[in-house]
């Protein structure tokens, strides 16, 4: 469900009870990706059904849900300047891994129990994201108030107070702000709103998602599948069962040298990989796909190999596979089964695994469509790797 079509089925609902419009308003105008992941944990957590919830917990929820974009998939949360991190969330998620050594592919569970373990050494990075976010995301409420009334926004304490006024004199606001400080003021929720949002939870998570996203896109525009990269991966999407036949078939009628280690693949002891990895493509093409010595494979993870030598040695192996599939029916069929899942670039179906290219002019195409997307993955940050 769109927006507007969102936004009148719940105005619809809670004309007469809630604020609605002021509702929609909360992720308007951010000037940072946090704003949206402040929102998610709040009704992520009000799902759950808590309704008192301190900043600590929202951030630690923020902490988790940004997770996998930051460090598995490397997302630029709010892009950068002058080569530094811009938003506050994803230097936290950044500490957090520093401190913590944790997995790029941890659990959520994992997650929260490192925020807890390193509370201390996280708490300045923690303390960024409640600076303004909280207090600001009620701002579209208070055009209610009318001019002669502003938000006093320069001090938490008389926003605070401003906030109390409002609720007991103008309408109830999804939240007010209660007893502690630093991490752990709390947060109260209205019962009506907490109640609206648990009936809503899904689309109202849809809606913030889809405006996320659009905002992760228009600062990582080089990134392809973002879509995909806004939680934990799903392995199973990944499909590679024919290129591995394909190779097997291929291993079978000659040798392949191994791209990273001197000699040859060993057929019984090699793995499908890609050269740049999966975690920044999203998919399975046959050409970014190379045999490679198992051994190897998980030191290699989502890194990027070195341009040199590695991506001459990488395009041999992909025209002796090419040549293969020109040589062989068996091999050629093989490769026909491998379309479905593994080929569906244009420029690769038209252009490259086509009869009469010369040795040379197969590699430079080959180099003409991996270089862009090899430079992109280095510049989100991807780590060069070398045996």
């Amino acid at each position: 469900m769109d927006k507007d079509a969102l936004k009148r089925e719940l105005d619809g609902k809670y004309r007469n009870q809630l604020d609605i419009r002021g509702f929609f308003q909360m992720l308007k105008d951010p000037a940072y990706c946090y704003k949206f992941y402040w929102l998610e944990a709040l009704v992520r957590l009000v799902s759950e059904g808590k309704e008192r919830l301190t900043f600590d917990e929202i951030t630690d929820e923020m902490i988790a849900n940004a997770w996998y974009s930051v460090v598995e998939f490397r997302i630029h949360l709010s892009g950068t300047m002058n080569g530094e991190v811009r938003d506050a969330l994803e230097r936290a998620v950044w500490s957090l891994k520093k401190i913590s050594n944790l997995s790029s592919r941890a659990s959520k569970l994992d997650i929260k129990d490192a925020l807890q373990t390193y509370r201390e050494k996280i708490c300045s990075d923690k303390m960024q994201l409640v600076k303004m976010v909280p207090y600001r995301a009620l701002s579209g409420f208070f055009v209610r108030t009318g001019p002669e009334r502003t938000p006093p926004w320069g001090a938490s304490k008389k926003i605070i107070e401003f906030t109390e006024w409002y609720n007991r004199n103008i309408g109830s606001l999804p939240y007010v702000f209660g007893v502690g400080t630093k991490l752990n003021r709390e947060i109260r929720f209205h019962s009506e709103w907490a109640e609206m949002i648990r009936d809503n939870a899904v689309s109202i998570l849809g809606w913030i998602q889809f405006e996320k996203l659009r905002w992760l896109q228009n600062n990582n525009i080089d990134v392809p599948g973002l879509v995909y990269k806004l939680g934990s991966p799903d392995e199973g999407i990944r499909k590679l069962t024919c290129v591995r036949n394909l190779w097997d078939a291929v291993l079978e009628e000659c040798r392949i040298r191994d791209v990273f280690k001197d000699g040859y693949i060993d057929r019984k002891r090699y793995d499908v990989d890609h050269f740049v990895p999966w975690s920044f493509v999203m998919h399975d093409e046959i050409w970014n796909l190379m045999p490679m010595d198992s051994s190897l494979n998980s030191s290699k993870s989502n890194k990027l190999p070195r341009w040199d030598p590695f991506f001459k040695r990488f395009a041999e192996n992909q025209h002796l596979l090419y040549q293969q599939i020109l040589g062989s029916s068996k091999i050629e069929n093989l490769f026909i089964k491998c379309r479905k899942d593994n080929l569906h670039a244009i420029w690769a179906i038209e252009d490259l695994y086509i009869p009469g290219k010369t040795h040379n002019a197969f590699i430079e195409r080959l180099e003409i469509a991996i270089k862009p997307i090899y430079e992109s993955a280095k510049r989100q940050g991807y780590e060069e790797w070398a045996i």
